[in-house]
């Protein structure tokens, strides 16, 4: 008795089926995607898996949420507070806010522990640490305390101009010989930068989004390190005051039109909490 033979394509009924269920979940996202969520739906699916759920005020965009920046404009980037700000009067606002950190260096007679530049419109205010700290230790002296209290009353000042104040701290290495040990050395500087910032954003107007602290260690020395003369320079916080640039600004805005349809989410970094009450 002869077998029959196996018909072959027993299974073809399975890509008609996978096909039809690929079409299927195709139109259920076309409708999704062309559908509306109901606020009060979503709030009523969210409460009922926990009852203890409170609305909390965000906003993803980054422009008008609870620690945006107020004056970040719809596109994410600085926007200009009024019409009469262009970059002229940007150019001198920081160049009366560095004239005014020389003359009050000067008139403190802060000229051996304060200095002041300006490199490429940037301002760079180096503070010594005998001026700052004591020893090894991060806290603020008091002295410290006034000086730049003084500081974010003339950052203040300027503020429309500035768009970044970035804090530095700085070590010097301890033997002649060897590198300081890791640790320590970028903790310490890491501290002094973020204990600096902390005073500014707590006493000045400047927005906490464009205040940043970094900790370089010994790595950006600006002297030899060779006795105390070589290294009393290196032991130092910097900050670096960022002029904006109105054309820059211009720039990202009509970039991010090209690159996306909504308006571009604005990162945040949480805001550090001030060791000191």
């Amino acid at each position: 008795m002869k077998k029959k033979k196996g018909g072959g394509g027993g299974a073809n009924w399975m890509d008609t089926y996978g096909d039809m269920v690929t079409l299927l979940l195709c139109f259920f996202v076309l409708l999704y995607s062309m559908s509306t969520i109901s606020e009060e739906k979503w709030k009523a699916i969210v409460t009922s898996f926990n009852p203890f759920a409170q609305e909390t005020p965000t906003d993803p965009e980054g422009n008008g949420g609870p620690v945006a920046d107020p004056s970040l404009g719809e596109t994410g980037v600085n926007e200009p507070d009024s019409d009469q700000l262009t970059q002229e009067s940007i150019e001198d606002m920081m160049q009366e806010l560095f004239e005014r950190l020389q003359d009050y260096a000067s008139s403190e007679g802060l000229t051996s522990t304060v200095a002041v530049t300006m490199e490429g419109g940037d301002i760079h205010l180096k503070l010594s640490d005998k001026a700052m700290f004591a020893g090894e230790s991060y806290r603020l002296l008091t002295e410290a305390r006034e000086v730049l209290t003084s500081v974010c009353g003339m950052l203040d000042s300027a503020e429309d101009a500035i768009e970044e104040i970035r804090v530095e701290g700085h070590t010097a290495q301890l033997y002649d010989n060897r590198p300081n040990e890791t640790y320590g050395d970028r903790h310490l500087a890491g501290d002094r930068a973020a204990e600096v910032a902390s005073f500014i954003q707590d006493h000045s107007s400047i927005h906490p989004a464009r205040i940043c602290n970094v900790g370089w260690g010994q790595w950006h020395a600006i002297a030899d390190n060779q006795g105390e003369d070589g290294k009393a320079p290196n032991r130092r916080v910097e900050l670096i005051i960022s002029a904006r640039n109105l054309e820059m600004e211009e720039l990202g805005k009509t970039l991010s039109q090209y690159t996306t349809d909504e308006q571009p989410a604005q990162t945040q970094e949480p805001t550090a909490s001030t060791q000191e009450p």
